[in-house]
């Protein structure tokens, strides 16, 4: 299947049309049907001379419908642009056509009605000139007649070369299903419709309701009249939502693939259209059904950042459109450059904001993400539309400009943090200085707590601190400090060789503790040592030199077993104060065990 909006000024056929090609009635009010005017969407369909189906939008061609006819247009691949042969080209063409344009719709064709009533030679010239100034560029047309039938075999024709012109949907890609009708069905519940402009919708699905906290699930699926359990994209669908009331969603609502869109009410884009500064201060942007009124701020000169009036779920590269609804006028096409823009708060951040823009062109671009936002959760880079995968992200000097192609995937410097490649290492460097400049300031300190880090490297995570240590520096405690004893201040490095100096011949007798005080050996002294790995402390105020347990496990092996806390204390030439100690240390490291009558043997 695929999915083709009308456009064109009111009464020149457009439904009479799609009645012709479809045999269905696309009015579906009784006051359309009364009045002979288009005034909602309607919908119908056909099957074409392939085998394909092709869905018609038939949109209102009036002026004071334009919000419909937009809605219409908005999430559709496609247009039929239809001008009557008697009347040529009309106020409402140049509208629409300037819809089409400002959001991208860049296939089509030119249906040129009531052949039967007027040559329709110039108007098909007239038209095809106007259209090839936009993004639709050189349409094929074809002179129909729906009074008759004229020309609708080539029309049908046409449309099936159009659909064999699109490019593959991404069935594979999360859904985004812009509501353009809600309604409740007898014993069924809420009913929306809209077209799936890509991913696959299952019944019993669960989907996100863009906007509300609470999830919604997919009660059946139909599509071209006819029950279904799934749907892929492009395809005209409607869905019925299990326990949802009618009064949760309509018009400009959206079904969300769970945790793939981010919901914003603040985005810079790039504007194609009137110059930024001649824009009103308020608007309203389109955006697949939606019709949301935007308070308008210039940045650059074609670049603005606009506030919404509500979040909506918008990515990176989305085509939409700003209108000045009091004077009826198209001020210009919009594309998406940034979902979660920065605050501007400090004086010339605006200029500076436009400068970033105008390296931006809308295209999802991984590594250039990463060079602004420096540090970025993957899931909201996800959100933003921006495709992550695991990997290498390529480092580019910072006046290297965007990087187009650059790899789409990154590998988390923790969790699922990603990181420029070059702020990552100059964090790695600041990170030691800090943890230095704090030893300088405070020697004795176990280390720099994480917590102070994370602060001092202006870091959202402190998971990300951690990741950021490397050796000589280690995580101890929830601190950060080097892992090496000579790291040791210098009056406590003095204290401990003085140490080895006095006690290296006799490694099991520990100074008393007015000696370690003479030696300038106090408790936080003492601890610095032993966090350094310099001393070993078997109880308050009782050290040993680091290599005391290994030799202490030789002496005692040689003695008969099991020993007796006396032949320990023996055989080490030591006292009752650090035997003791000594041996309950090495009982709790398995390297002796102590037996029922209180002697020991060692464990081989």
């Amino acid at each position: 299947m695929f999915v083709v909006a009308t456009a064109g000024h009111v009464d020149h056929g457009k439904s009479t049309l799609v009645r012709a090609l479809t045999g269905m009635e696309p009015d579906r009010w009784a006051e359309e049907r009364r009045r002979g005017m288009t005034i909602d969407l309607g919908f119908a369909w056909t099957t074409l001379p392939s085998g394909g189906t092709v869905a018609f939008v038939d949109v209102p061609g009036h002026e004071r419908f334009v919000p419909n006819m937009l809605a219409g247009v908005g999430p559709v691949p496609a247009a039929l642009i239809v001008v009557a042969a008697d009347e040529g080209w009309m106020p409402q063409s140049a509208e629409h056509l300037a819809a089409l344009d400002a959001l991208g719709v860049a296939y089509g064709l030119l249906a040129v009605t009531r052949a039967d009533l007027a040559d329709p030679g110039p108007a098909i010239a007239h038209a095809r000139a106007e259209i090839a100034a936009t993004s639709l560029g050189a349409v094929p047309a074809v002179a129909v007649s729906g009074l008759t039938g004229a020309g609708l075999p080539e029309l049908r024709a046409a449309l099936d070369r159009l659909a064999a012109q699109l490019p593959a949907p991404g069935v594979d890609d999360p859904v985004r299903l812009w509501v353009d009708r809600s309604f409740t069905v007898r014993g069924s519940g809420t009913v929306v419709t809209g077209t799936l402009g890509a991913g696959r919708l299952r019944v019993g699905d669960e989907l996100e309701l863009a906007g509300a906290d609470d999830p919604v699930r997919v009660r059946g699926l139909h599509s071209l009249g006819e029950a279904r359990t799934e749907a892929a994209a492009v395809a005209r669908v409607a869905v019925n939502l299990r326990g949802t009331p009618r009064d949760r969603l309509g018009r400009g609502d959206a079904l969300l693939t769970p945790g793939r869109f981010h919901h914003t009410d603040l985005v810079d884009v790039r504007l194609a259209g009137d110059p930024a500064a001649d824009l009103p201060a308020t608007l309203t942007l389109h955006v697949g059904s939606a019709a949301v009124p935007v308070r308008v701020r210039p940045l650059g000169p074609d670049t603005v950042r606009l506030r919404l009036a509500r979040p909506l779920p918008l990515l990176v590269g989305d085509r939409a459109l700003l209108r000045d609804p009091g004077r009826h006028h198209v001020s210009g096409g919009v594309r998406v450059l940034d979902v979660a823009p920065p605050p501007l708060a400090r004086r010339g951040a605006a200029a500076a904001r436009a400068r970033v823009l105008a390296e931006l062109d809308g295209r999802p671009d991984l590594a250039g993400e990463l060079r602004r936002r420096r540090l970025i959760q993957a899931g909201a880079l996800i959100r933003m539309g921006v495709p992550v995968q695991d990997g290498p992200v390529r480092a580019e000097p910072a006046d290297a400009g965007p990087v187009r192609d650059a790899p789409a995937y990154a590998e988390p410097v923790a969790g699922d943090w990603l990181a420029d490649p070059a702020h990552w290492r100059r964090l790695g460097e600041q990170l030691t200085e800090e943890v230095a400049r704090h030893a300088r300031e405070h020697p004795l300190a176990p280390g720099m707590p994480v917590d102070a880090l994370r602060q001092r490297l202006a870091l959202p995570d402190r998971m990300l601190v951690e990741a950021l240590v490397r050796p000589p520096l280690r995580v101890h405690a929830g601190r950060v400090a080097a892992a090496s004893p000579d790291a040791l201040p210098e009056p406590v490095a003095r204290a401990v060789q003085r140490v080895r100096a006095e006690y290296g011949d006799r490694p099991f007798r520990a100074p008393e503790a007015d000696r370690l005080v003479d030696l300038g050996l106090g408790p936080r002294e003492i601890g610095a040592a032993v966090r350094a790995g310099a001393l070993l402390r078997l109880a308050d105020n009782v050290v040993l030199l680091p290599g005391a347990l290994d030799d202490a496990v030789r002496v005692l092996a040689g003695l008969p077993q099991p020993f007796t806390l006396s032949a320990a204390r023996q055989a080490l030439d030591t006292t009752r104060r650090v035997a003791v100690p000594l041996l309950e240390l090495l009982d709790r490291r398995g390297a002796t065990r102590r037996l029922p009558d209180d002697a020991r043997v060692v464990v081989t």
